[in-house]
């Protein structure tokens, strides 16, 4: 059973990224707080009581339905997802990066020339728009894994699907997206 220290420390860990991947669903800063407080929320109230271990799995899935929830009350058939650049700010200079927690790219940002960060930014921005080219089922799968960082098992359980069909998911949308960039002439 978590105790109480570790249902905070927990929602604590996931708050951000629930954040962005809401505002990346939804388009909307507002409802993605609102869909994350939802669910934290609701994971406290009805699991609280659950394991520390099995939180992260109930937590994705709470956060995917009240997701779905917000879609539905506001029958909405907007795409589920946006581009990263809406997340760019007024004042950004254009160079938003995916993976701003990641002390590698940090370090590689401060220490590259112009050219290498305009050529990055280029390229990420290609990268960007070809994820938003994928099917819905793929694209989503795609981000659950690589850029939630899920294992097959945890994304079949937030997706309400198969670990097979989220192997082929991502799969397909590897394969598209390679084909895609290396058309562009892109190679990573």
């Amino acid at each position: 059973m978590a105790t109480e220290q570790e249902l905070s420390d927990f929602l604590k860990s996931v708050e951000k990224r629930a954040f962005k991947r809401s505002v990346y669903h939804v388009r909307d800063e507002e409802a993605a707080l609102d869909i994350v407080q939802d669910s934290m929320m609701k994971l406290a109230e009805h699991y609280g009581d659950k394991p520390a271990a099995e939180l992260p799995m109930l937590f994705q899935r709470i956060l995917v339905n009240c997701t779905l929830d917000w879609f539905r009350r506001n029958k909405s058939r907007n795409a589920l997802f946006s581009n990263l650049s809406d997340f760019e700010s007024p004042g950004d200079d254009g160079d938003f990066d995916l993976l701003e927690n990641h002390e590698s790219i940090e370090d590689l940002q401060r220490t590259e020339s112009a050219e290498d960060a305009t050529r990055r930014a280029q390229i990420f921005r290609e990268i960007e728009s070809e994820v938003q080219q994928l099917p819905g089922r793929q694209r989503e799968a795609f981000l659950m894994r690589y850029w939630e960082e899920l294992d097959v098992s945890e994304t079949a359980a937030s997706m309400g699907c198969s670990e097979g069909s989220v192997k082929t998911h991502c799969s397909r949308a590897v394969l598209a997206l390679s084909k895609a960039l290396r058309a562009k002439g892109i190679t990573l």
